[in-house]
């Protein structure tokens, strides 16, 4: 699971199709997960990108991960992500 999108570097270099991947993610609490979105411009290479977001978790949803991909689809900066 992860989201595809273009990005642009603190370089001003726009990467298409960047591969943005959920990793690190931990659970603060039965409420609250914290996690890492970290963008490649290839999958095998190292991250391009490394921003921490938190959300909200409920304990009977889909499993964290696929939570947290569920509420980075619910913020406008991902509105073009496509899922991959």
């Amino acid at each position: 699971m992860a989201l595809s999108m273009t990005i642009n570097t603190p370089y001003g270099i726009a990467v298409t199709d960047a591969y943005h991947r959920v990793e690190g993610l931990e659970l603060l609490s039965k409420v609250q997960a914290r996690f890492q979105l970290r963008a490649y411009a290839d999958p095998s290479m190292a991250a391009i990108g490394d921003t921490a977001y938190t959300c909200a978790y409920d304990l009977g949803g889909p499993n964290p991960i696929a939570q947290a991909y569920l509420h980075l689809k619910t913020l406008s900066e991902f509105a073009n992500a496509v899922d991959c």
